[in-house]
């Protein structure tokens, strides 16, 4: 058998496990929905605590025998705009929502934000990084939460608006961060580049076209990387940084992934040399003080605001 028929057989079985897997999650979400919660009445003839096959394709609008061959796992194509009532009818959280898109080979119109809060725990192992510069980001290089000694290797993270709060939105468009990376420009085309690689799994995803959309508008240099059309695998390496407080920093860049799947990651500067980690020392402790400055002021402030 040749590779492309090789190639064949494994789609094709891929598709069958899809369909059967999709098929199970619809069928176990609607037996675990009782017709109250969706509005229905129970009445005294049903058999299942569940919704009905017909409920479902009443209440999301398709027809009942195509849901049928949903649940069958039939080989049939399902638009976004029926995933999206199906996902409405299920009462299906965020979460599952993401699964269903995925297991039915569709993009989701409008995915829920991929922008969530830090829990606790993520947030304490950011601080028992320190003195090791970390932050928390997705996919879209957002950064998601930093630790104290990141919020000052680039910039001074307080002053940047949350939703400027972007790697890739400030390696191209704010001259303090852009001044800290000491290669800049290999940077910024690596970062394209492998944006363009991910974002071929968001294709028609808003936020990824709004993020796309403003780089290109804001940034002449980010265009033109852009249209090289290269792509690059995520990868470790050295990078070196100027700080504005500290000086020369070199550092060895990690992802460590927080999930199976390449979204959020947690991205960490390991100092590459005793230089280099007594000067990320200092900064932390420039960062503690500032911190410790703040918490002094405040209470000052807040009487003063109320007077």
């Amino acid at each position: 058998m040749t590779t492309t028929a090789h190639e064949t057989v494994r789609a094709t079985a891929e598709a069958e496990i899809r369909r059967n897997e999709l098929a199970a999650f619809l069928r176990h979400r609607r037996e675990h929905i009782t017709p109250e919660r969706v509005g229905l009445p129970r009445g005294r003839r049903r058999r299942t605590p569940g919704l009905r096959r017909e409920e479902v394709a009443h209440l999301s609008a398709v027809g009942v025998t195509w849901y049928t061959w949903l649940e069958q796992a039939r080989d049939i194509q399902v638009s976004v705009q029926v995933l999206d009532a199906l996902a409405r009818t299920l009462l299906l959280d965020p979460t599952e929502r993401a699964h269903l898109f995925r297991l039915a080979g569709a993009v989701d119109p409008t995915p829920a934000s991929d922008r969530p809060a830090l829990t606790p725990a993520l947030r304490t192992v950011l601080e028992q990084l320190e003195p090791t510069p970390a932050s928390v980001q997705n996919s879209r290089y957002d950064i998601l939460g930093h630790n104290r000694t990141y919020g000052l290797l680039l910039c001074d993270m307080d002053a940047v608006p949350p939703e400027d709060r972007n790697c890739l939105v400030l390696s191209y468009t704010d001259p303090e961060w852009q001044s800290s990376i000491v290669h800049l420009a290999d940077t910024q085309r690596i970062m394209a580049a492998r944006f363009r690689a991910t974002m071929a799994g968001h294709l028609g995803d808003p936020a990824w076209e709004t993020l796309l959309e403003r780089l290109r508008a804001e940034s002449a240099d980010f265009r033109a990387a852009w249209d090289r059309h290269e792509v690059v695998a995520h990868r470790s390496k050295r990078k070196e940084f100027l700080n504005r407080y500290v000086g020369r920093v070199v550092v060895d860049h990690t992802d460590l992934w927080l999930g199976p799947e390449a979204g959020p990651r947690m991205v960490t500067y390991t100092p590459a040399d005793e230089e280099s980690r007594a000067r990320l020392e200092r900064l932390h402790a420039l960062a503690l003080d500032r911190e410790r400055t703040r918490d002094r002021e405040k209470p000052r402030t807040e009487v003063l605001s109320r007077g």
